[in-house]
């Protein structure tokens, strides 16, 4: 992790105003490494926020900038369940988002579930999404180094499945791994580890709500990844921190940019 640069803290008034701005931030990116590269590929994130940011993007008139078709979407975890389930992360991006893009579905790679040809082992699952990322990965990188990787914070500074202590958030060389007995249901998942975050060119840390201002606050000044997942999420370009006015209450007078508007 030495050389990279430091983390970017950016706070907005509300938690709306942290979505539209990051849908739209997210837009600008994705044109730029389309127009640059030809494609683009971002990791999504589930829970509050990061299906926040899919909603915000379905609502404006910039997601028709986007070449949908040239769009390599991925998923930082999954809860191991069958497909379509309303508790999937990738049911819930479909319902704020994707379903209304002209997206192509050869570019859309969710998790595997339950119901596909793993059934219940999620550590086989999980290997075969890592393949998966290493089948996509450009020469020379190890995974598909993703335009942008969106994680939002947990309570508890977890990223992804990767929670404080948890074997999944010391994995050092595998890119997927499968998660049981997470502390938050459902207990099975599939994470991407730290090693798969770190190859994103840019990574996005998303955090909205007086729930997460100590997750931001221990994370931003200096915890380590084992206590404090979200402290070891770094992009290759550039980490950014997206708060609201709420999450942020509790950072270091230091660390608390003027709020954006």
């Amino acid at each position: 992790m030495t050389g990279r640069p430091e983390p970017q803290v950016v706070v907005h008034p509300s938690k709306e105003d942290m979505a539209a701005t990051t849908a739209a931030r997210l837009v600008t990116t994705l044109v730029t490494a389309q127009s640059e590269g030809g494609t683009a590929s971002v990791v999504l994130t589930g829970g509050r926020n990061g299906n926040g940011v899919l909603a915000a993007l379905a609502a404006s008139p910039g997601r028709d900038a986007v070449d949908w078709s040239r769009l390599d979407l991925w998923w930082g975890d999954e809860r191991y369940l069958p497909s379509g389930d309303p508790d999937r992360n990738d049911t819930q991006a479909r319902a704020a988002l994707l379903d209304s893009v002209p997206l192509d579905p050869a570019r859309v790679h969710s998790m595997p579930g339950p119901d596909g040809p793993h059934g219940a082992d999620v550590e086989s699952a999980a290997a075969a999404y890592a393949a998966e990322l290493a089948d996509a990965a450009p020469a020379g990188l190890a995974t598909p180094g993703f335009d942008v990787l969106l994680l939002g914070v947990g309570p508890d500074a977890h990223i992804a499945s990767l929670f404080p202590e948890s074997p999944a958030v010391r994995e050092t060389e595998r890119f997927a791994v499968g998660v049981r007995g997470a502390p938050k249901p459902p207990p099975t998942r599939i994470s991407l580890t730290l090693p798969a975050v770190r190859g994103a060119r840019e990574v996005w840390l998303l955090a909205a709500g007086e729930d997460k201002a100590g997750a931001a606050a221990l994370s931003l000044s200096g915890a380590g990844e084992l206590q404090a997942p979200a402290a070891g999420a770094s992009g290759r370009d550039r980490t950014l921190w997206l708060l609201d006015r709420a999450a942020a209450r509790e950072l270091p007078a230091d660390l608390r940019p003027p709020i954006s508007s």
